[in-house]
């Protein structure tokens, strides 16, 4: 995907690319998981351990599970910063 066609959002970081979490990783403090859920590069996704139980439960993205998902527009640096809050290392 050219680098144009992604979208730009403002936050306390300034100006990046705009990445998508659930409403988990930002309301908690601590670890939930962190599912990437795209391998493009600068396609940034993910939700935690809930969101993908609820997800393979509902076998796609309905609309109980994006009632659950609650997905959420951040920046590439605060969804670092969630990434490195949320994921769980083994």
């Amino acid at each position: 995907m050219p680098e144009e066609d992604y979208l730009e959002i403002d936050c306390k970081h300034g100006k990046g690319i705009a990445a998508v979490v659930c409403c988990h990783h930002v309301a908690s403090e601590v670890a939930v998981g962190f599912i990437e859920i795209s391998t493009v590069p600068k396609d940034l996704q993910a939700w935690c351990y809930a969101c993908e139980f609820f997800f393979l439960e509902e076998n796609d993205k309905t609309e109980k599970f994006l009632k659950f998902n609650k997905a959420e527009l951040v920046c590439e640096q605060c969804y670092a910063e969630l990434k490195d809050v949320h994921q769980v290392l083994d």
